[in-house]
Order: C-alpha cells, then sequence, then structure tokens
C-alpha cells in the first residue's frame, strides 16, 4: 500500500523512513476515509482548497496542495522539489506544498506504478470502452488478482486515482483511457505504462473536438505506439481504422472480429434478447459455442476482446469461458417494466452513431411494439448530419413509433421520414419534459421502448417519470 516515503521520494527523489500508509487518494472531500490522502485540485467553479479543513475532519492525513496553507495548517513547501531538513513529527495532518497539485497527483501515481511488479492492460476506443473493462477484468479475475477503473475515471485526473488503489498483491490493472485532444493516450500511457493495448474502433464521438475520424485515430493509435515491444496490440480486424494501427507498434499484433483472416474470429451470431447473445468462437484450429448475458449482437465484440485479452495471458478457455458468463458485465443498458407492462429499455448514459444503431439493433430483437425515442448526439462536428441521418434511416426500419428529442434530432425525423416511416408515427419535442408528456398514459404492455441520447440531455429523467406514471 502506498505510504507517504513514496509520496516524498516521487516529488522530490529523496528517500526518508516513515510507517505512514495511505489507504486512498480523493479529490472530493466527501468521499475521503481515514488516513486518506486528499489532492487539492483548484477550480474556478469548485476550489479543492476550500474543503481541506473538512477532508482532515474526515480523516485525511495528507493534503497536496498548491496554494500557501502555512497560516492554516502544518504545511511543508516542497515547491523546489526539495525536503526541509528538518520534518514534523507528523501527528497531525499536514499539506505538502507543490507548485501544481494535479502534476504532483500524476507523479505520484507514475512513481507507483513502476514501483509494483504488475502488467497493465489498456482500452481505448470510441465506443464500449467500459463494458470491455468490465468483461477483461472478469476474465483476468479467473487467475489474476486484478485491478480495473471505477466507473469511467479514465482520464489525467481519474487514471492516477486508479493506479494509487494498486496494492503490491495486483497481478493485473485493466486501465480504460479516454481521449479528447491528441497526445491525451500519450500521456496516461506515460503514467500507466501499458504492456496490452486493445483498441475497440473508432467513430465520430468528440470529432468536435478532435476534429475528424482521422484524427480521432490518430488519438486512439497513441495507445499501441507507446507499447514494449515485447507487448501485445489487440485490434479490431472488423475497424479499418483500427486495423491500420498494426503499422504504428512495435508489439506483436493480435486481431479479432468477424473476419475469418482475423486471429479470433466469431460467426453464427445469434441475438438472444435480453437473454444475451450466442455465438461460435474460431482460434488456430479450434471451435468453441458460447453463450454470454451480453445484450446485443454487437456485444459479440467485446466478447472477443475479452477472449482475445484472455488467451494472450495465457488463461485456459474454461477460465476465458467462465469469465465471459459472469452476469453483471452489461453496464449501461437497463430494462425496466412500467406498471402498465411496456419493457423500458434503459440505454441513456450516453450516445454516438455507433451506439445508437447497436441500441436499435438490439430493439429489432425484441418481439412487441417497438419505439423509440431518441435524443440528439452531441459533439460529431463535421459528421453531425451524417450520423443522425444515419440513425434515422435505420430507425425507420425497425420501429413503428419514433420521438426525437433536441433540435439535432430533428435530422433523425426528417431521416426517418424520408426512409419510409409514416409522418403521422414521428413526433419531435425539443426537450425531455415534453417528451414525457408526450409519452405519458399511452404506453401499453405490448409496448418495448428504447430511450437513448447524449448525456447533456439527461434522458434518464423520462424513464423515472415513465417507472411511476405507466
Amino acid at each position: 500500500m502506498l505510504n507517504l516515503a513514496d509520496v516524498f521520494e516521487a516529488l522530490t527523489h529523496q528517500k526518508i523512513q516513515t510507517p505512514i500508509t495511505i489507504r486512498e487518494t480523493c479529490i472530493d472531500s466527501r468521499q475521503v476515509v481515514p488516513s486518506a490522502m486528499f489532492v487539492a485540485l483548484p477550480g474556478e467553479n469548485v476550489d479543492g482548497h476550500d474543503y481541506i479543513q473538512e477532508a482532515f475532519n474526515r480523516g485525511a492525513i495528507i493534503a497536496l496542495v498548491q496554494k500557501d496553507t502555512r497560516d492554516q495548517f502544518e504545511t511543508i513547501d516542497i515547491r523546489n522539489g526539495q525536503l526541509p531538513e528538518t520534518l514534523p513529527d507528523f501527528s497531525a495532518p499536514i499539506c505538502l506544498w507543490v507548485t501544481d497539485s494535479l502534476k504532483a497527483l500524476q507523479e505520484i501515481a507514475k512513481f507507483w506504478r513502476h514501483k509494483l511488479d504488475v502488467k497493465v492492460i489498456g482500452i481505448t476506443g470510441s465506443v464500449g470502452k467500459s463494458t470491455t473493462k468490465e468483461l477483461i477484468a472478469e476474465v483476468l479475475g479467473q487467475r489474476f488478482f486484478t485491478l480495473k477503473n471505477i466507473g469511467n475515471l479514465n482520464n489525467e485526473i481519474g487514471l492516477p486515482l486508479t493506479v494509487l488503489r494498486l496494492e503490491e498483491s495486483h497481478q493485473r490493472a485493466v486501465l480504460e483511457m479516454g481521449f479528447y485532444v491528441p497526445g491525451e493516450i500519450k500521456f496516461l500511457c506515460e503514467i500507466a505504462s501499458p504492456e496490452i493495448g486493445v483498441i475497440t474502433n473508432v467513430g465520430t464521438v468528440h470529432a468536435e473536438r478532435a476534429g475528424s475520424q482521422e484524427a480521432i485515430a490518430r488519438g486512439k493509435a497513441e495507445l499501441v505506439e507507446s507499447l514494449p515491444q515485447t507487448g501485445v496490440a489487440i485490434l479490431n480486424l472488423d475497424d479499418p481504422f483500427v486495423a491500420a494501427m498494426a503499422h504504428k507498434t512495435n508489439a506483436r499484433i493480435f486481431t479479432y472480429g468477424l473476419d475469418q483472416k482475423a486471429d479470433l474470429w466469431a460467426d453464427q451470431i445469434e441475438g438472444l434478447g435480453l437473454q444475451g447473445i450466442r455465438f461460435r468462437l474460431h482460434y488456430r484450429k479450434e471451435i468453441l459455442y458460447v453463450r454470454v448475458p451480453l445484450i446485443g449482437r454487437h456485444s459479440v465484440h467485446t466478447a472477443l476482446r475479452a477472449a482475445a485479452v484472455g488467451l494472450v495471458e495465457g488463461l485456459t478457455w474454461q477460465e476465458i469461458i467462465r469469465g465471459l458468463q459472469k452476469g453483471h458485465t452489461q453496464l449501461r443498458l437497463a430494462a425496466v417494466t412500467t406498471k402498465s407492462g411496456a419493457l423500458i429499455l434503459d440505454d441513456t448514459y450516453n450516445a454516438s452513431p455507433d451506439s445508437m444503431l447497436a441500441a436499435l439493433n438490439l430493439l429489432s430483437e425484441l418481439q412487441g411494439n417497438k419505439c423509440a425515442v431518441l435524443g440528439e448526439m452531441l459533439e460529431l462536428g463535421q459528421y453531425e448530419a451524417q450520423g443522425h441521418e444515419m440513425v434515422g434511416v435505420r430507425a425507420a426500419q425497425i420501429t413503428n413509433r419514433l420521438i426525437t428529442v433536441g433540435e439535432r434530432a430533428k435530422i433523425i425525423a426528417q431521416a426517418a421520414q424520408n426512409a419510409g416511416l409514416s409522418k403521422e408515427a414521428i413526433s419531435w419535442v425539443p426537450d425531455v419534459p415534453t417528451a414525457i408528456n408526450l409519452l405519458k398514459g399511452t404506453l401499453k404492455t405490448n409496448d418495448v421502448v428504447l430511450i437513448k441520447g447524449s448525456h447533456g440531455l439527461h434522458m434518464e429523467r423520462i424513464v423515472a417519470a415513465l417507472e411511476v406514471t405507466e
């Protein structure tokens, strides 16, 4: 477990002896536990320095700060990278004054990761990172003591916090890595030093910030570029942007997909609705028939990624299949039955064209009168019109009723009408409250309703309202 001596060595390169153990590292004073280290991050709306006392009241023993706290708390100034000649006895909570508290957090995480004998599996991609992370952790957990990111702690703050949860007993760490701007994943790799890199796909999500799908691909490729020669890059052969990354790494390549040219591939995929999927796996001369509780045919790629990591890590098929069949890895989509008997598919966490199409494909596998409530998709940049149109065309092929929410969602509605869905079956509304009013009292026992949209719309409010009123 991390201790204060490690913190000092990471920040000053000086070794001291201290028995003080740090149980947890937090940036939110409300999450502080006894013997925690609190990192005070500055901010325009919320400044962590305003919550140092609360963190100490909750049991924090150390606070990383970048403001002068000497008037309020015992403080050690290490901004010059040097420890003072005389240190306090640490009987009371102490602030460590650094130049930049976020950079200090990252430096400590980098030091701690390299101190431990743990293999890191890095995961990135436009869609499916979190579910992939969960399932890979389940598979590896059949043999190894494995750590994973909690939730989506996958950025320049969340990843270091996850790394600092590592203990000497951990054998594997499965770390999701988010991407918004070029250089971000490279930076995260400098902290985490992954030896296995998994790329899910390259979509158009975040194109508004990254610029183009090609730019997104270059950003995602930073993961495989960072792998050592002894590492393994696990690439989706079905995605041309990902397949092309084979030329950008010195690591060994392991491919997966639905193409028979892949090292690990699947066919005979059958969607079982909310009961999961069934498919056939091919690896070398081996063929296995597999059923897993992942929802939607598209989830076969998630299973392939997890199985690929298991094979690379030398697990047996028995261990891999046991991990794949864990039932709680479907993170984002929940099925809720209303009082009227309608089935609500709650997929409101976020949305991109790829994930919208996957959710609509799941809807197509279910029996009943199909309704889709689809919100606008944000941050698509130059792909905004194309992405919404693709969703509208697919919705027209599947749904009996379509409700679109938000200004950009007008494109979905128009595309669905152009693709043949009757004008009477389509409704556009400007916001979530209007959608709720439109749906209230209209759902029946045979209805199956998909609700999905960008996180910024908070479409989970629709699900909550229907659970109560329907």
